[in-house]
C-alpha cells in the first residue's frame, strides 16, 4: 500500500497480489497482511515506501484514500476493509496525537504559557500580594449624611451582599440621614472567576463614580450628573483568580438651592443604584456576593496585549511551541510594561537633576525586579549587562528603566521554565510555584530557597503543602476541573424556547455559577474530596434556578446548597448536562464521550464522518435512546459506540437543560447502561447513581484523573518520570483518602528531582 503524501516518489517495486481478506478481520490484521509488506510494521517505512505513514487526514479521508488508491493496480481495497485499516492507522501511528504518544517520553524545556506569563507579570508589578483578601460576601458600605464622606458624618457602616438598591422616600437609613441628601460609599474587592474582558456597569438616577484597581482617575465618572442617563459602563481586562480593589460612590442631593426651607417644602423622591457586570460571554447581571470581598486588595497589573492560544493538541495546555505570533505578543507586552514603569519614573523624578542617591534607589528597584523575574539571585555579569550598562548608556533614567524592563521580559531566563536545567533550590522553588500557582515564587518560597530549606525533601514538602492550601492553587485546580469536564471554554448554550421556556443567557450564567459553587464546596475545601465531588447529592440554586429546576426558594433567594436525591455528583450538575446536549434534546453520545475519554481515560478514534443526529421530527415516537441506537448501529460505528452509548445512556433521565424527567414521548426513560472494564468485568448500571459510584471507586478513573492533573500542573507527560510514577501516585491518592490537594502535593514531589534525590523522612 502506498501513500503519495508530500514529495513525489519513484515507482515502487510491483507488489505481489495481496491475499484475499477474510470477513471479520481486525484493522490490525488487515494492515499486517495487506499494507505492512510495502509500508513496514506500524507504518515506519518498508521496501515499497520508505517514508513513515504520518499525516493529518481524518479517518474518513484516510479511508476514502485507501479504498480508491490502494494497493496499486486494478483491484482496490474494499470500503469496509479500508475503514478498519484507516481506524487502526489513525489510532496507532498516523495522526498527530498518535505520533506524540509514540515518541519516547522526556521532560522538555518549556516556555511560559500565556496564563503563566500574565500571572508572572502581575506578580512582578504587585510583588505577589495575596490574590484573595479574605472571606467573600459583599462590599463594605458606609452611609453618610450629605456629601461629606468623613467619619463624623457617617450614620451607618455594614457589609452589603451586593449593590442592588431601590431606596424609597424614607432613604437608606430612616431617621438617621436626610432622605433628600445622602451619600454611600462601597469599598472592597471584586474577584474575577474567568480571564477576559469584563464590563462594569452602574445603573442609577443619581450621581455616581467608580475608582477601580488602584487608579486615581475614576473608571466611571458621573459625579457631576446632567441629563437623564441612568446607565454608565466601562471595560476592564481581568485575570482569573485575582481580586481587584473597587470603590463605588453614590450621592443623592436636592437640585437647585439647597437649604432646609427648600427641603421641607419638597417631598423626598426615591432613588436607585445597581452595581452590575458582564462577564466574558455572559449577560449583564448584579455582581453575586461570592465574587465580592469587603476587604480591599492591592491593585493588580494586567497585560492587555492579546496572545495566541497555547497548544492543547495532545490534551493539555503546554508551552513547547515557539511561534512568531507568540514572540510578537511577548514583545508587545514587554513594551507595554516598560511604558508603565517609565510613567512611574517620569512622575517620580520629572526632568530635574536627580541626586545620585535617587539613581541608586532606582537601580536597586530594577535589581529586585530582575531577580524576581529570573527567579534567582543575580550574578555580577547579569547585573552589569542588565542594570549598570543600561543606566550608563541611556540618555535619562526613564529610558534606562524601560531598557531594563524590555531586556528582562524578552530574556530566555524569564520566558522559559527551568525544567531540564541545572537543579538547585531556586529551580525547585520556581517549579513549585509554576506548578501550583502558574506564577513566580512568592517571598516565602524565595526565602526557603535562600535558606537551604528546599535542599531537603521535608522542606520541599512543607512548602508544597503551604502552597497547595493557598487560594492561588484553587484557581489552578479550578482551571483543571473545567478542562477535565470539557467546560473550560464559555460557549453559547442555546435551547429551544418552545420546549424550554425561561432558559436564557441569565439562566446559563447562573448554572455556571452553580457549578463553580459545587466544585468549590466539594473539591475546593480543606478536604478537597474527589469522592464527594463524584457522589454528592447537592446542587446550588438561587431563586431563578429554583423556579426552573423544581425548588421552593423565594424568587430573590441568593445561591445556596440544596440537597436533591436526583443528583449524583458533578456529572449530573445541570450546567454540565445542558452543555453536553442539543438544542431540543439530550445527547447520550456527547455525555458518553465525556465519561469515556475524560473520566476513564479511554482513547476514542474520531468519527469516520461528520455526525449528524437524526432529527426528532423524523421519528416523533422514538426516545432519544432509541434514535441514537438506530443511528450508531452500523458496524463502522459500533467499535466506539459500543463503549460510548451504554455510558451516556445512564444520564438519560436528565433532559437538554439538566432537569429530571421520567418519560419521553410518552415512554418511560431507560437509564440503564454498562461498561466493559479493562480488567474484563462487565459492569451494569441502573442509572446515574450507579455509574457515579463506579467512577468514584474505579482505579481506571483514579489513574486517568491523576495523569491528567499531573500534566496540567507540570506541563509534562507523566511517562517521562518513570513507569512507576503513575501507580505510586495512585497509591498515595488512595492513602490520602482521595484528597485532591494532597494529590497535587504528591504530584509536585514526584516531578521534582530534588525531592527524589534527598533522603526520605
Amino acid at each position: 500500500m502506498i501513500f503519495a503524501i508530500g514529495a513525489s516518489q519513484s515507482p515502487p517495486p510491483k507488489p505481489k497480489k495481496p491475499p484475499v481478506a477474510k470477513v471479520g478481520k481486525t484493522g490490525s490484521e488487515f494492515f499486517a497482511s495487506s499494507c505492512a509488506p510495502c509500508h513496514g510494521v506500524n507504518g515506519k517505512g518498508g521496501a515499497g515506501f520508505p517514508k513513515p505513514l504520518v499525516g493529518t487526514r481524518t479517518v474518513s479521508e484516510l479511508s476514502k484514500f485507501i479504498s480508491k488508491t490502494m494497493p496499486p493496480g486494478a483491484v482496490k481495497t474494499p470500503p469496509a476493509q479500508a475503514q478498519k485499516i484507516a481506524e487502526f492507522m489513525h489510532e496507532q501511528f498516523y495522526s498527530p496525537l498518535a505520533q506524540e504518544r509514540n515518541r519516547p517520553a522526556r521532560v522538555t524545556l518549556s516556555r511560559l504559557t500565556v496564563r503563566q506569563f500574565r500571572n508572572a507579570v502581575a506578580d512582578l508589578v504587585g510583588d505577589s500580594k495575596p490574590v484573595v483578601p479574605g472571606p467573600a460576601g459583599g462590599l463594605k458600605g458606609e452611609y453618610f449624611k450629605g456629601r461629606d464622606m468623613n467619619g463624623g458624618s457617617r450614620a451607618l457602616e455594614r457589609t452589603d451582599a451586593g449593590v442592588n438598591f431601590n431606596f424609597d422616600a424614607t432613604g437608606p437609613v430612616p431617621g438617621k440621614v436626610d432622605a433628600h441628601n445622602y451619600t454611600i460609599r462601597w469599598q472592597g474587592s471584586i474577584f474575577a472567576p474567568d480571564t477576559g474582558d469584563y464590563e462594569l456597569i452602574v445603573q442609577t438616577d443619581q450621581a455616581t463614580r467608580i475608582y477601580f484597581n488602584g487608579v486615581e482617575k475614576p473608571l466611571i465618572d458621573a459625579w457631576v450628573k446632567s441629563g437623564s442617563d441612568t446607565d454608565f459602563r466601562a471595560h476592564a481586562v481581568l485575570l482569573a483568580g485575582r481580586a481587584y480593589p473597587i470603590q463605588l460612590e453614590f450621592s443623592k442631593a436636592t437640585q437647585g438651592v439647597n437649604d432646609d426651607a427648600t427641603r421641607k417644602k419638597t417631598p423626598p423622591t426615591p432613588a436607585f443604584v445597581r452595581l452590575m457586570w458582564k462577564r466574558p460571554k455572559g449577560p449583564v447581571e448584579p455582581i453575586p456576593a461570592q465574587y465580592l470581598f469587603p476587604a480591599s486588595n492591592g491593585p493588580s497589573y494586567v497585560v492587555a496585549s492579546p496572545f495566541p492560544a497555547d497548544d492543547r493538541s495532545i490534551g493539555y495546555e503546554r508551552g513547547n511551541n515557539v511561534t512568531k505570533p507568540w514572540d510578537d505578543a511577548t514583545t508587545t507586552a514587554a513594551l507595554e510594561l516598560a511604558d508603565h514603569f517609565a510613567a512611574r519614573v517620569r512622575a517620580e523624578v520629572g526632568t530635574a537633576t536627580v541626586p545620585p542617591a535617587k539613581v541608586e534607589e532606582l537601580k536597586a528597584n530594577c535589581r529586585k525586579f530582575l531577580e524576581r523575574a529570573f527567579r534567582r539571585p543575580l550574578t555580577k555579569e547579569i547585573d552589569q549587562t542588565f542594570i549598570e550598562k543600561q543606566f550608563r548608556v541611556s540618555p535619562n533614567l526613564e529610558t534606562a528603566v524601560k531598557r531594563v524592563v524590555l531586556l528582562t521580559l524578552k530574556s530566555p531566563r524569564f520566558l522559559y521554565r527551568e525544567v531540564g536545567g541545572p537543579q538547585d533550590p531556586y529551580t525547585t522553588a520556581s517549579e513549585l510555584s509554576f506548578g501550583l500557582w502558574d506564577s513566580i515564587p512568592d517571598a516565602e518560597l524565595t526565602r526557603a530557597a535562600a535558606s537551604g530549606e528546599l535542599s531537603t525533601r521535608a522542606g520541599i514538602q512543607r512548602q508544597a503543602e503551604r502552597m497547595a492550601n493557598d487560594p492561588r492553587s484553587w484557581t489552578k485546580l479550578r482551571d483543571f476541573l473545567m478542562l477535565w469536564l470539557k467546560v473550560d471554554e464559555i460557549p453559547d448554550i442555546v435551547k429551544s424556547q418552545k420546549r424550554y421556556p425561561g432558559f436564557d443567557d441569565a439562566t446559563v450564567n447562573d448554572l455556571r455559577t452553580s457549578l463553580d459553587l459545587f466544585l468549590l464546596s466539594t473539591a475546593g475545601g480543606k478536604n478537597a474530596s474527589f469522592r464527594e465531588m463524584m457522589l454528592s447529592d447537592q446542587q446550588f440554586l438561587n431563586g431563578r434556578l429554583s423556579k426552573l429546576y423544581g425548588g421552593n426558594l423565594p424568587p430573590d433567594a441568593p445561591f445556596q446548597a440544596v440537597k436533591s436525591p436526583d443528583r449524583a455528583g458533578v456529572l449530573t450538575q445541570p450546567y454540565l448536562m445542558a452543555r453536553h446536549a442539543y438544542l431540543e434534546g439530550s445527547s447520550p453520545i456527547h455525555r458518553g464521550v465525556l465519561i469515556a475519554r475524560n473520566m476513564l481515560g479511554r482513547v476514542l478514534a474520531p468519527p469516520p464522518e461528520a455526525f449528524t443526529p437524526l432529527p426528532a421530527s423524523l421519528h416523533p415516537t422514538l426516545t432519544t435512546r432509541a434514535r441514537v441506537a438506530m443511528q450508531t448501529k452500523p458496524a463502522m460505528c459500533d467499535s466506539c459506540h459500543s463503549l460510548i452509548n451504554p455510558l451516556g445512556f445512564t444520564l438519560e433521565r436528565y433532559d437538554a437543560i439538566g432537569r429530571i424527567r421520567n418519560a419521553e414521548n410518552g415512554k418511560p426513560i431507560d437509564a440503564s447502561g454498562s461498561y466493559l472494564a479493562r480488567n474484563g468485568a462487565n459492569v451494569k448500571f441502573t442509572g446515574a447513581a450507579d455509574m457515579a459510584k463506579f467512577l468514584a471507586d474505579s482505579d481506571e478513573t483514579h489513574a486517568a484523573f491523576t495523569e491528567k492533573l499531573f500534566q496540567h500542573l507540570t506541563k509534562q507527560p507523566i511517562r517521562a518520570y518513570g513507569a512507576k510514577t503513575l501507580p505510586n501516585l495512585q497509591a498515595s491518592f488512595k492513602k490520602d483518602q482521595y484528597n485532591i490537594r494532597s494529590l497535587m502535593v504528591s504530584i509536585m514531589m514526584a516531578s521534582l528531582p530534588a525531592a527524589q534525590k534527598s533522603p526520605q523522612p
